[in-house]
């Protein structure tokens, strides 16, 4: 049992914290970058993490949802930290960040399918920075001599054609949305969606001037206000799935969402089903199990069929 148990709880982050003999454990919420978007929450097997929608008055916009961390629940497996699509939370272990479940294999990781070519961005900073809605994109040029160049836009056409540039994307807290993709040259950028899904706004149930869903969702472009009908409208395109818009809905039957499919790395483990059911559905978490089946079956054919052939030879 831990020496102490604490809980800090400021305007900038959650801290949850066991004091051990020998280790210490950490969590540590960062919450500019959380949305309040229940992934977390549903993920936890200790059901520690409880969100609460924030109160508004009258005229105000919506606030993201609040997460909280029961102390006396939480035994920091880090399935939280591996499970946020904002990289919002962070799960140590005498100050490094070590998860069993993941070096276990017991609990997958999300995977971010990003790529960058370089070769194809445009010199202008403004055209390629800009582009990712919660700034994870970072572009550097430099001379062929390696002198950093702070405004490419003041050189010659001839002195453009010759800098050399780095990109850097935070994959680390990428929710994966690909507008980067969509805005920037075609082959700058190639996104695979993390979460997939279904969103659809049912506008005839919605309360007339409200857009709390948009007032929350942390991906621009995802909703939006039509200038027609003065109501929020979806963008699937760029949604992530990630649901901080259905959290703050004020009513039930306006919004419909759903998540059908997460990308993540290998697992063996039953964890991982009850996390895919309440993630998704029990439907959805079939889907995947009766795919991981028939892909483990394609697989043992084909040893055998090898294992033939080497025996024939």
């Amino acid at each position: 049992m831990p020496f102490q148990r604490l809980k800090r709880d400021t305007a900038k982050e959650l801290c949850l914290e066991w004091v051990m003999q020998v280790k210490n454990y950490r969590l540590n919420l960062d919450k500019n970058r959380c949305v309040g978007c229940q992934i977390c929450s549903l993920a936890c097997p200790k059901e520690a993490i409880r969100i609460e929608k924030q109160p508004k008055a009258l005229g105000e916009k919506a606030r993201k949802a609040r997460v909280d961390v029961d102390l006396s629940k939480c035994n920091f497996c880090g399935i939280c930290d591996i499970s946020c699509p904002y990289g919002a939370i962070s799960v140590t272990v005498d100050g490094k960040h070590l998860l069993s479940v993941l070096d276990k294999e017991s609990f997958p990781q999300l995977i971010r399918d990003v790529k960058v070519d370089a070769t194809k961005f445009p010199v202008d900073p403004s055209k390629s920075e800009n582009v990712c809605p919660i700034n994870l994109i970072r572009v550097q040029y430099s001379t062929p001599e390696g002198k950093l160049v702070e405004d490419p836009r003041s050189l010659s056409s001839s002195e453009l054609n010759a800098l050399r540039m780095k990109v850097e994307v935070d994959k680390e807290h990428c929710p994966c949305c690909g507008i980067c993709e969509a805005k920037l040259p075609q082959g700058a950028m190639h996104v695979r969606r993390i979460f997939s899904g279904k969103l659809a706004i049912r506008r005839e149930n919605c309360p007339e001037g409200c857009t709390d869903c948009l007032d929350v969702c942390p991906i621009t472009g995802a909703l939006y206000l039509s200038d027609s009908d003065k109501k929020v409208h979806e963008n699937e395109m760029f949604c992530v799935y990630c649901g901080a818009c259905k959290i703050v809905c004020p009513v039930d039957k306006a919004l419909d969402f759903k998540r059908t499919h997460i990308h993540h790395t290998a697992v063996r483990s039953g964890a991982w089903n009850k996390a895919l059911e309440r993630l998704t559905s029990p439907t959805d978490m079939t889907k995947e199990l009766k795919a991981k089946r028939s892909l483990k079956a394609r697989e043992s054919v084909k040893k055998r069929m090898g294992l033939k052939e080497e025996q024939n030879v």
